[in-house]
């Protein structure tokens, strides 16, 4: 089960949240999200790590997600918006790794994705909210049974140290990883890396089982 976390903002915030060692960290490349990256990192503070970094965009220009790619050196870009199937494809064809994001709520309809299956590595799956992401809070996670499993996903949204077992229990389902973000959080952006170790070591510890195609 891969872990990552999501809309890190400050440079020694991430100092302190990479010893933990998640498999992904994720910046939000979004002028209005209170976790906007950009405002207050520099490439610099983030290029010192291994670590799989993800850019975090919601229907950005594609000049500006090349730039933040380059600057930032990301290996993986996130889409939260109405981004093509097309756009996506570009970026797997440039060695990017993709991850495309759904808002669920009870009435998604999971062949919504189905236009995107050849063009991401991921989905991730995120509760509807006011926000793109961030919100806190949990969709009902039966609803996935519903998804054909075809394509890996991330589970997100309001994922915390209450429900993280129940979602290492969930079953028949191709969770590729745990995406964690406002529920380890002191403020926006600001994690509290007494949580993340605690959820962190959980996950790490879990027998949780692959799903078999």
């Amino acid at each position: 089960m891969k872990i990552k976390i999501c809309g890190i903002k400050y440079r020694d915030n991430f100092d302190e949240l990479i010893k933990l060692d998640p498999d992904y960290v994720g910046f939000i490349f979004y002028d209005t999200s209170p976790r906007n990256a950009a405002s207050s990192l520099k490439p610099e503070d983030i290029l010192y790590t291994n670590i799989h970094k993800v850019g975090v965009f919601v229907d950005a220009e594609l000049e500006f997600i090349q730039e933040q790619i380059q600057m930032y050196k990301l290996q993986a870009v996130q889409f939260h918006g109405h981004e093509s199937p097309e756009l996506c494809d570009y970026f797997i064809t440039s060695g990017i790794e993709v991850i495309k994001a759904f808002s669920v709520d009870d009435h998604f309809d999971f062949t919504d994705t189905a236009s995107y299956k050849n063009s991401c590595n991921y989905f991730l799956f995120d509760t509807k909210g006011a926000n793109k992401g961030g919100n806190g809070i949990v969709f009902n996670w039966q609803k996935l049974q519903e998804y054909n499993q075809e394509v890996p996903f991330f589970l997100s949204g309001g994922i915390g140290m209450d429900n993280i077992q129940e979602a290492l229990n969930l079953k028949g389902l191709n969770i590729y990883g745990i995406d964690i973000n406002s529920r380890i959080e002191d403020a926006p952006g600001f994690k509290n890396i007494l949580k993340a170790k605690e959820i962190i070591t959980i996950i790490k510890n879990s027998s949780y089982e692959i799903y078999n195609r």
